[in-house]
């Protein structure tokens, strides 16, 4: 049975700590949390480290004179994208899970800019870039949008432009022009000014033509 070094140990203290909740003076409460689930109790001296946000709501003059343990709600997340949050918090080493960013890249990434974790936001980017296909890539480009973020969206848009005859026939496409207009149009424009090649039948033979259109 393999044993930890002492350079393990040492590097492992802080998810002691959450594991243990020894001195925890904190809870996060996720929006769907109820009886089953209840509260993580954590530390603030970790999340200020971690996060700016954290930190400001942490400093409020309700948390600092609060003498009982002060509950922080974050409702826009699922308890269990909210333990993978806390868990990457406590990561010794500034990594997280290949489990977790497939099951929750989205919600991480928007958690990691919503409380200014910028390491975070730059391993979900890495892992949304890895995973885009024709599938996801409409999802994605939405996701780069709020907010901007240029290498997201780049890849996204590539991704799209590379695929673009199964996504524009697609139901989601159908669903993405009406809620994103002006990015549907940057999208088709791409798609009829890149080069293509068409098959045509004529008298009997079939001819290869090229065209390219342009967009004023």
């Amino acid at each position: 049975m393999a044993t930890e070094s002492n350079k393990d140990v040492f590097l492992d203290g802080f998810r002691k700590l959450l594991k243990e909740q020894w001195q925890a003076d904190v809870r996060l409460k996720a929006g769907d949390s109820d009886e089953r689930t209840g509260a993580i109790s954590a530390h603030k001296l970790v999340l200020v480290a971690r996060s700016k946000v954290f930190k400001n709501i942490l400093e409020t003059d309700g948390c600092k004179a609060s003498a009982n343990l002060e509950t922080v709600t974050l409702s826009e997340m699922k308890h269990e994208e909210l333990e993978a949050l806390v868990d990457f918090m406590y990561s010794p080493d500034g990594s997280i899970s290949f489990e977790s960013l497939k099951k929750h890249d989205r919600s991480l990434y928007l958690a990691a800019d919503k409380y200014e974790i910028p390491h975070l936001r730059d391993l979900c980017r890495i892992h949304l870039i890895s995973s885009l296909k024709s599938s996801n890539a409409l999802d994605i480009l939405e996701l780069a949008q709020i907010p901007f973020d240029k290498a997201l969206n780049d890849a996204a848009f590539t991704t799209i432009k590379n695929n673009i005859s199964t996504i524009a026939s697609s139901a989601e496409f159908k669903l993405f022009v009406v809620n994103h207009p002006n990015l549907s149009v940057e999208i088709m424009k791409e798609a009829l000014t890149q080069k293509r090649y068409v098959v045509i039948a004529s008298g009997g033979f079939r001819k290869k033509i090229s065209w390219r259109l342009y967009l004023s």
